[in-house]
């Protein structure tokens, strides 16, 4: 009897439904209008040669292709330590470790951003509304934010550990 092409693909389904939903969030997308944390024009520019040359291809492929990077397996989903998350592509201080807290959702995720860092746009992307986040500096991307987080907030920066990087306190 004939093989069905699919059908070795098809546990992969769920899994990949999963991961989409993760970090889309709760409801509807947030309206952008009402959350403006910064100007979403970006005040440097970097060659797209000397990003590809200084990031791993993971990182520029986040950050300047607006990718996703699988769950559960970015370098600061489980990290604890006190200090800043910065933009890997300009350093700026885009997080706290003091506003960084347990989603479930396998990406860092932080309840606030440090004032005028991330900027945020409309995502109509995969088939979703979601609200894009990305450095308030250099543009790159860093995630979505939700209306689905902890207090005093409410809000969940859902954020790639490939666009980031981090300083000890």
């Amino acid at each position: 009897m004939p093989r069905h092409p699919l059908r070795h693909r098809l546990p992969l389904l769920p899994l990949l439904l999963l991961a989409l939903s993760a970090c889309h969030g709760e409801g509807p997308a947030p309206n952008p209008s009402e959350r403006s944390l910064a100007p979403t024009m970006p005040s440097q520019k970097f060659d797209p040669a000397e990003l590809k040359a200084r990031l791993d291809p993971e990182q520029y492929r986040v950050t300047q292709e607006r990718g996703t990077e699988a769950p559960y397996t970015g370098k600061y989903w489980n990290h604890h330590d006190d200090g800043r998350y910065t933009c890997v592509v300009c350093q700026a201080e885009l997080f706290t470790s003091t506003s960084k807290y347990d989603s479930g959702c396998g990406w860092p995720s932080f309840f606030t951003a440090e004032n005028g860092k991330v900027a945020t746009r409309p995502d109509h992307s995969h088939g979703m509304e979601r609200t894009e986040i990305i450095c308030a500096s250099c543009g790159a991307h860093l995630g979505h934010v939700f209306d689905d987080g902890p207090q005093p907030t409410g809000q969940r920066y859902c954020v790639n550990s490939a666009s980031l990087d981090f300083r000890a306190k």
